[in-house]
């Protein structure tokens, strides 16, 4: 079983950078393909980012194409989030997320593993 906790959330504002990082303890995080969701108020968990086991491919919401970059450094268990050109409607918690195995997955139920969130509020 791995445990994952974010960091790096804050307030920023409009076309301000954050980034966001997420800590694997527990077990390699070599063995787990991982994911960046986000959850505004109201509104459902969404998919923002996905990078397979070893980081040689990923995934990216239309809405943070160009803006966010996904990457992952195993040798230091960590998931990390780059969000360049911030907007207001990227206000949310964001979590991390993580599903022992190969692939892919954009849809929050694939993933077995959640950290605790991080609020980013990104001011107009």
């Amino acid at each position: 079983q791995v445990q994952l906790v974010e960091s790096g959330g804050g307030l920023v504002q409009a076309g301000g950078s954050l980034r966001l990082s997420c800590a694997a303890s527990g077990r390699t995080m070599s063995s787990y393909a991982m994911g960046w969701f986000r959850q505004a108020p109201g509104k459902e968990r969404e998919f923002v980012a996905a990078i397979e086991r070893s980081g040689g491919s990923a995934s990216l919401a239309d809405s943070v194409k160009g803006r966010f970059i996904v990457a992952r450094v195993n040798v230091k268990n960590t998931l990390y989030l780059q969000m360049n050109s911030l907007r207001p409607d990227d206000t949310a918690v964001y979590y991390c997320a993580a599903r022992q195995g190969l692939g892919l997955g954009t849809e929050k139920s694939w993933y077995d593993y959640w950290g605790q969130g991080t609020q980013v509020t990104v001011s107009s």
